[in-house]
Order: C-alpha cells, then sequence, then structure tokens
C-alpha cells in the first residue's frame, strides 16, 4: 500500500487566499492523501469554503477539520502533528498550492517507499516558486535546496522551504514546535528534525522536483525585523556566536536592500 500523505493547512479568517489552496490539494492524481484542516474559529466565511469543499472532494481523499481556539500559528501546528493519521506531513497553509497535479505522486515515487519499511525516508524536499495573489509565478527563492541536506545548510537561511518539508510523522511528533518564537518557529523545527534524522541515520531525500508555489507575503515575510531577531536566537543555539554574528550581518543588509 503507498503512503498516507498529510497536508496540514492551518487557517484563522483565510478567506481571501484559501480556495486556491483547497483547489490544488483536490486536484491531485495521488488517492491516498488526508487534508487536514486546524481552524482557529475564524469568524469570516472560511468556514463556509470548507465546507463546500468536503461536500465536493470528500469521495476523492479524506478531508478534516479541527475547529478549536488555539495560541497562534505554531500552536495550531502542533495540534496538526497530533491529530494527523498520515505517514507523512506537511504544512500547506492558506494562499499556498502543490505545484503541479501529481506533485504529490511524483514525491511518493521520488521517496521509493516501501510498506513497513524501516528505512523509509525521514525527510522528502524539494524546490519552490514564489507566486503573487493570482498564482503567477514570481521567481525562484533566492535560496535553493542543497542537493544534501544537513542541519549545516541552514546556517545559510531557509534553504528549503517549510512549504516543501515533508517529515515521517514519528519523527515529526517528537520536535513540536517551539512557541517561543511567534515568527521563527518553522525554521528552528526543521533545523532539530535534520539534526534528528542524522542522529539516527535516517535517510534524507532530495527529490529534485518543484513542490510548492508559495504566496509570496506570509508570515515571516510581513515581520521581517522581528523574524530576524528570533532567527538571532536560533542560529546562536545551533550554529554558536561567531558564525550567527556573520550570517545575521549579511541577513539584516540583504533585508535593507530589499526595502
Amino acid at each position: 500500500m503507498k503512503p498516507l500523505i498529510t497536508i496540514a493547512t492551518v487557517t484563522f479568517n483565510a478567506e481571501a487566499t484559501l480556495e486556491r489552496t483547497l483547489k490544488s490539494v483536490a486536484s491531485q492524481d495521488y488517492d491516498r492523501i488526508e487534508h487536514l484542516i486546524i481552524d482557529g474559529c475564524s469568524t469570516d466565511h472560511t468556514l463556509s469554503l470548507v465546507q463546500r469543499y468536503v461536500e465536493e472532494n470528500q469521495a476523492r481523499h479524506s478531508i478534516r477539520l479541527i475547529r478549536e481556539p488555539d495560541e497562534g500559528l505554531y500552536d495550531a501546528m502542533n495540534k496538526a502533528l497530533q491529530y494527523a493519521m498520515g505517514d507523512y506531513i506537511v504544512f500547506l497553509n492558506a494562499g499556498d498550492c502543490l505545484h503541479s497535479n501529481d506533485t504529490v505522486s511524483a514525491l511518493v515515487q521520488a521517496s521509493q517507499w516501501t510498506r513497513g519499511g524501516s528505512s523509509n525516508p525521514a525527510i522528502l524536499y524539494g524546490d519552490t516558486h514564489l507566486v503573487d495573489a493570482e498564482g503567477h509565478f514570481l521567481r525562484q527563492r533566492r535560496l535553493t535546496p542543497p542537493e544534501q541536506l544537513t542541519f549545516k545548510s541552514f546556517a545559510d537561511g531557509m534553504r528549503v522551504c517549510h512549504q516543501s518539508f515533508y517529515v515521517r510523522i514519528d519523527l515529526a511528533r517528537q520536535e513540536r514546535y517551539d512557541l517561543r518564537y511567534r515568527y521563527s518557529a518553522d525554521y528552528d523545527w526543521c533545523i532539530r528534525l535534520i539534526q534528528q534524522a542524522a542522529r539516527r541515520h535516517m535517510r534524507i531525500v532530495n527529490t529534485h522536483l518543484v513542490l510548492t508555489d508559495y504566496l509570496n507575503e506570509g508570515l515571516t515575510t510581513r515581520n521581517q525585523f522581528p523574524s530576524l531577531v528570533e532567527r538571532l536566537h536560533i542560529m546562536t543555539k545551533h550554529y554558536g556566536w561567531p558564525r550567527t554574528l556573520f550570517q545575521h550581518c549579511w541577513f539584516i543588509v540583504r533585508a535593507i536592500i530589499k526595502k
């Protein structure tokens, strides 16, 4: 049997961008998908969008809605780790899309997954395209995935986009998002998962695929300087002060240039 892939979508008042994400998941040609939607009690039309999506697609793949208050984005993501039933989990939030209709099936083929196999990859990763609010291609990410991903790869920044980072659920549950970070907990989470995979001698597979079309204006993008402060703490924890100070000065210069 093929692996069950959990796609987790966290929402709160996301009516403006959610529909494109729902359509993206519905269009997949892979038949073993669980779409787990974690909603923080939205007060707009998010729920009606989800209800219509369930009515139209419940025969296509499993859809589960968890609707309850949360303490923010990363708290909701921790709930997704708790509720997910898949073999792998990826986070695809409102506005983000899978790159093509065969993205998940191509990912599974690249994984060389075997049922019950202890050697199944810990992490599957790929590339990401940046798109605008209408889904039009803008550019590739400046940071491209390394051929071989190690925890040192992230010393240069988020080399793999969070939405293109698929993790075995048994591993993912061991490393919850650290709620001390409001904007960059995903950065810390990915580093810790890569370290955990290395300690356990588990494979990390580069799929060599474009996996995600990422909406350019995300939470970290909107809060760039608070995010940089958080990344300073995260990088110091994982890479030490000398490397962190050098890299962070470059991050700040790059952010100023982009303004």
